[in-house]
């Protein structure tokens, strides 16, 4: 695919085979932004991992002390007050049936679905339409819960989902180019340490093997796997 002269000239501004620190990457993602909008920072983790052994799926989610700069917009499965609460904390599509039949005539104007565990049967129904996009809830991640006004405060407030992909790559944003470079470290931090805590007892050999920071329209800057986080 043929790549624009913005794309072409941010690649002219740095040593793409150089294997930076985590903040100098950050830095040199930041600077090379030429966009007329406030591109997101994203970083792309190759993990040691076999995503085909399911003790090898490395999934999960983690609070990003800085916020991800999105709004973040969410459906909520709930009845009663668990429907009441999560109206309360800002959620944008609230129901269960009614909700249902919505996504099923094809709504999909959100980014996480929560839902109580009683309501799981009828999100089960919906597995074609939520599941190719990673809607799906999923315990693992914190969106099958009782509380769900917890939840949806959580994930408009900086929590975000990852999971590897078939090659065993994790992508998770770190705020805008707007933010300041101690919050999009800390960011990263928060990052790196999650991915080290959800290590699966099985992976052998290297762990993080590839790294990558880049921009929405970006080209990717090459992070020294050993210096991540410094």
């Amino acid at each position: 695919m043929a790549k624009g002269k913005k794309f072409t000239d941010a690649l002219k501004g740095f040593d793409r085979d150089h294997l930076h620190a985590g903040t100098e990457a950050i830095e040199i993602a930041r600077r090379l932004s030429r966009r007329n909008f406030d591109e997101t920072i994203e970083v792309a983790f190759r993990l040691g991992v076999d995503p085909r052994k399911a003790d090898q799926m490395v999934r999960g989610t983690v609070a990003l002390p800085s916020g991800s700069g999105k709004e973040v917009r969410i459906a909520v499965f709930a009845t009663g007050d668990a429907a009441r609460e999560a109206e309360a904390a800002g959620a944008e599509f609230v129901g269960a049936e009614d909700l249902a039949a919505q996504i099923e005539g094809g709504m999909l104007d959100f980014d996480v679905t929560i839902a109580t565990p009683d309501l799981m049967p009828l999100v089960g129904r919906l597995g074609r339409a939520l599941g190719p996009r990673g809607l799906m809830p999923n315990p693992k991640t914190g969106t099958v819960t009782n509380d769900v006004g917890k939840a949806v405060s959580e994930f408009k407030g900086g929590k975000v989902e990852y999971r590897t992909d078939r090659h065993g790559n994790v992508h998770v944003p770190l705020g805008k180019v707007s933010f300041e470079l101690d919050a999009l470290n800390a960011n990263l931090k928060a990052v790196v340490d999650e991915l080290h805590r959800a290590k699966p007892s099985s992976a052998k050999g290297r762990y993080m093997r590839k790294v990558t920071v880049c921009t929405t329209m970006g080209p990717g800057v090459r992070v020294d796997p050993n210096q991540v986080d410094s």
